[in-house]
């Protein structure tokens, strides 16, 4: 399907609706009530408190236009996963806007009402956990509803009785397109209502709807769209939602090079849901057949952070396999850089490759003088000290924030903590590459810096 000139123009004007005080991911709660205040008596979009967390934060819920057609979208269900929930604030920007694209944004609202649940666990978002306060996931509480999050989701869906729900997810970001090197940056999934994968008619208009949005969003990520596993899962509001009635479409935000706060996937986020909503107001999706949302590749988790491939370890020749995790640190975080796996890795990829048939793994070693603080690591010959084979600095005092911000090329610890930079599964990433028995590469906390000689 040729992409409509209502696609090329939220992408070309998104900036003038982009919500620029979120930046990051791990905004918190009292950091969403702040930009929906201005809500509050818009003529457009509504917003009011629908109920409370555990902890008894507010969750808040916005609703736009008048249609008979009802969607219902929820964002941050799990509490580590907002990508979707800054798409939203733009989405209200956009839909309070007045400008050329009035056409489009008044065919949206007169054709539909569109009730937004921005953030609907508060408690896990603010110390950027999956999980609510009560250590539950829950995307597996639809039928107990032990937390009063599921329990208001539950309600929701119970009065509003609405037509489509998305369900708005952040993914691993080494999932691939397939058996591909391509990022699964998009991923959908039209939830299956029983372990027999039936297509009913709700479930039905679900797929029909991924297939158009499928076939818009690849003029952006072309091949960097997923299909989710659609193995039955009887405990998942997806699942449930579809069961009572609610063509449920999921959304997973996955990865894409250089976008570690996921601002280009909030900006697809942004063209997928209001195309989405486009289409529902204009009912083109019932004109898809089904056939081409099997089409679409399955996730499969194929990406490292960094691949490097036929580097000789001792008497092996072997694939290290990279990925960097996250420990946040208020509304930061910093990279812990571990080896996840190594031997035959011809069927991976990596956001990062290096082909190492002429380097050979050596161990690092810790500088033998502890520093006090981490500004007496800058004033240090940092490259001098990787060409003799110094990897770590210990410090007697380093913060947590301290660990966010530094970017030298080499690898601070505290000083009770143990440097260890021998090579194995599931250890930390710390370790040069040489060529002839000079140093080429330095992997400092999984990251790959070259070592000028």
């Amino acid at each position: 399907m040729q992409l409509s000139n209502f696609h090329q123009q939220l992408f070309d004007n998104y900036s003038r609706y982009y919500e620029s005080r979120v930046k990051y991911r791990r905004f918190k709660h009292q950091d969403l009530v702040v930009l929906l205040d201005k809500f509050k008596k818009n003529n457009i979009l509504s917003n009011s408190i629908t109920g409370k967390s555990y902890q008894k934060r507010d969750i808040y819920l916005l609703k736009a236009g008048t249609g008979k057609t009802k969607i219902l979208l929820w964002s941050q269900m799990h509490g580590d996963e907002a990508t979707a929930t800054m798409a939203l604030l733009d989405i209200f920007n956009f839909l309070t806007a007045n400008d050329e694209l009035n056409t489009f944004r008044e065919k949206i609202l007169s054709e539909t009402t569109v009730y937004f649940v921005p953030m609907l666990n508060p408690d896990g978002a603010e110390p950027f956990e999956r999980r609510t306060a009560q250590c539950i996931d829950m995307n597996r509480d639809a039928l107990q509803l032990q937390t009063p999050e599921a329990k208001l989701l539950k309600q929701l869906q119970h009065d509003l009785k609405p037509d489509f729900g998305f369900n708005l997810h952040d993914q691993n970001t080494h999932y691939t397109a397939g058996a591909t090197r391509n990022p699964a940056t998009i991923t959908f999934l039209a939830p299956p209502i029983d372990a027999q994968n039936t297509i009913n008619d709700v479930r039905k208009r679900a797929i029909q709807l991924i297939v158009q949005l499928n076939q818009h969003i690849q003029t952006f990520i072309p091949n960097q769209v997923g299909r989710w596993s659609d193995e039955y899962e009887p405990r998942a509001f997806g699942e449930n939602m579809q069961k009572w009635g609610t063509s449920t479409i999921l959304v997973e935000s996955g990865g894409y090079p250089n976008d570690p706060e996921k601002q280009f996937i909030r900006k697809l986020n942004f063209i997928v849901l209001l195309d989405a909503f486009y289409q529902i107001a204009t009912q083109s999706y019932q004109n898809e057949k089904l056939e081409p949302y099997t089409s679409i590749p399955p996730n499969e988790k194929r990406l490292f952070d960094l691949l490097i491939k036929n580097v000789k370890v001792k008497d092996s020749v072997v694939d290290i396999g990279i990925i960097h995790n996250e420990t946040t640190v208020g509304s930061s975080f910093y990279y812990s850089g571990q080896i996840y796996d190594w031997g035959d890795l011809s069927v991976f990829y990596g956001y990062e490759e290096l082909d190492g048939q002429k380097l050979q793994v050596k161990e690092g070693k810790l500088y033998p003088q502890k520093l006090s603080v981490i500004d007496d690591v800058a004033r240090l010959p940092i490259a001098e000290l990787l060409q003799q084979g110094y990897l770590a600095v210990q410090i007697d005092q380093i913060t947590p924030e301290q660990r966010t911000t530094h970017t030298l090329p080499i690898h601070i610890i505290s000083a009770k903590e143990d440097f260890n930079s021998k090579i194995g599964e599931g250890k930390e990433a710390n370790f040069f590459l040489t060529e002839n028995g000079k140093i080429r590469y330095a992997v400092v906390n999984g990251f790959l810096h070259k070592v000028e000689p």
